[in-house]
């Protein structure tokens, strides 16, 4: 009889072992789906500051109101000179306008930089369209090279419609610029017959 007994249990655990595989198994997958998921639902939404890839040039109206955009510009562990060439415009919304920053490579190596962005206040970025934009790529600079970086937008006129940001004055437009580190070939990784391997003191200054 006791016999008998035991089978339900070992089912009993054999299920309960599958369910925590398969949910273990779950939660890696999301672990590598969470990035893109979120990456997308900033896109989306907006949420995070996160501005919007316009699929046309133009919002298709434009309000007889005003909006200042405000441009800021930082750098995070590359030697460069970034900034924006004005720090603000006046635009009606729904104007399609072009703004421009500037980049100036200050070391004396050619350095790679990418640069991400957010808008400010948040709510703002499902409404802040960019028809153009040198955000998520990879630029590479000569030493002493400026490179204009051009960013063409517009503020979509349904902005007016949302409570919170009906009486909206001002948007600001920040970009952060970080070095991008090329792998070299695996050709070049080990030193020829009397080459070295040392860093030049001025890159290792840069920590790369």
């Amino acid at each position: 009889m006791s016999g008998d007994l035991s089978k339900p249990r070992k089912v009993n655990n054999g299920i309960v072992a599958a369910v925590c595989l398969a949910f273990f198994t779950g939660m890696i997958g999301m672990a590598y789906a969470a990035v893109p998921l979120y990456k997308m639902f900033c896109q989306v939404t907006g949420y995070g500051g996160t501005t919007q890839r316009a699929e046309k040039q133009y919002a298709g109206r434009v309000l007889d109101r005003d909006i200042t955009i405000r441009f800021d510009a930082n750098t995070n562990g590359i030697p460069w000179q970034f900034e924006p060439v004005a720090r603000s415009v006046t635009i009606k919304i729904g104007e399609t306008t072009q703004a421009h920053y500037s980049a100036t490579n200050k070391f004396d190596r050619p350095i790679t930089g990418r640069a991400s962005f957010n808008v400010q206040p948040e709510m703002a970025g499902a409404y802040f369209n960019k028809v153009e934009c040198f955000c998520f790529t990879d630029t590479t600079l000569t030493p002493g090279e400026t490179l204009d970086m051009p960013v063409v937008f517009y503020v979509d006129p349904d902005i007016v419609n949302v409570p919170e940001l009906k009486d909206l004055k001002t948007i600001t437009l920040s970009y952060t610029m970080f070095p991008v580190e090329k792998k070299q070939p695996v050709a070049s990784s080990a030193p020829a017959a009397g080459s070295s391997n040392k860093v030049p003191d001025s890159d290792a200054s840069l920590g790369g």
